[in-house]
């Protein structure tokens, strides 16, 4: 060791804990945080923009659910049915319900386990429209046991237009060989009772009350998940702590040049 090397040692003197990064290194750090930043910054931004949409969708919802029923939707109208302008819009239609095609649809709601009566209506304008008559338990599931219930003659049904629920999903596949039924499926329901001239929607029905107590309508749920803003406050934070481990580089390269 050296006079000079031994005298720094003697002294305390130690290596510098930072070195400072190379040029290469700096911008590949610098280019990793553009993007993270600029890539978290648009996530959150898309959020808010999603919170925007989905408050109107909800808005425009509840305005259909609380408005005066309109006629359901004719043949004409079918190509023009979608999510977006009729989900949720109060209908009323005329008709008689078809006796021995009603399809159990398996359901969990606010009374329990049990099914969805979907029957088809004949309508007085001469197609057939599935109506989601209500919720029955599990152990009505006998017509013979919710026989005082079945309606006779013509009917009005005033509910929910819905759209056909699709197939797979978060949903299990339906079974219609073996008359099982899982999802609300009005092509597949229609084609396994038969009818060549139903709509493209069903019909929840409302809470006025049938004969016997069964089925309980009025019971959808309508409700839509709005954690928009949430995910947004996240994004945005992710993107200020890019920003903040960016300063910290900074002011430790900044320390390690003087």
């Amino acid at each position: 060791m050296t006079h000079a090397g031994a005298a720094a040692f003697e002294a305390g003197e130690a290596e510098p804990a930072f070195r400072p990064r190379s040029p290469a290194a700096l911008l590949a750090i610098a280019l990793a945080t553009i993007v993270a930043f600029s890539g978290f910054c648009a996530l959150g931004v898309w959020q808010v923009e999603r919170r925007a949409w989905k408050l109107d969708l909800i808005g425009r919802v509840e305005a259909r659910v609380h408005s005066a029923p309109t006629a359901a939707p004719a043949p004409a109208d079918w190509p023009r049915v979608n999510a977006a302008d009729d989900e949720y819009r109060r209908v009323r239609i005329e008709g008689v319900f078809e006796r021995g095609k009603d399809t159990l649809v398996q359901a969990t709601t606010e009374l329990g386990a049990g099914y969805w009566v979907l029957s088809p209506l004949r309508t007085t304008d001469g197609f057939s429209v599935l109506v989601n008559r209500g919720f029955i338990p599990a152990d009505r599931k006998d017509p013979a046991s919710r026989a005082a219930g079945e309606p006779s003659g013509e009917t009005t049904v005033v509910g929910l237009l819905r759209m056909t629920e699709p197939k797979g999903g978060f949903l299990r596949a339906n079974d219609p060989a073996a008359d099982l039924w899982r999802s609300r499926d009005v092509a597949a329901i229609s084609a396994a009772r038969g009818l060549t001239d139903a709509a493209p929607y069903f019909i929840d029905a409302d809470a006025a009350p049938n004969p016997g107590g069964l089925p309980v309508g009025g019971l959808t749920v309508v409700a839509f998940r709005n954690q928009h803003l949430v995910y947004a406050l996240t994004w945005f934070a992710l993107a200020a702590l890019v920003a903040g481990a960016a300063a910290i580089v900074a002011r430790h390269e900044f320390r390690a040049r003087r």
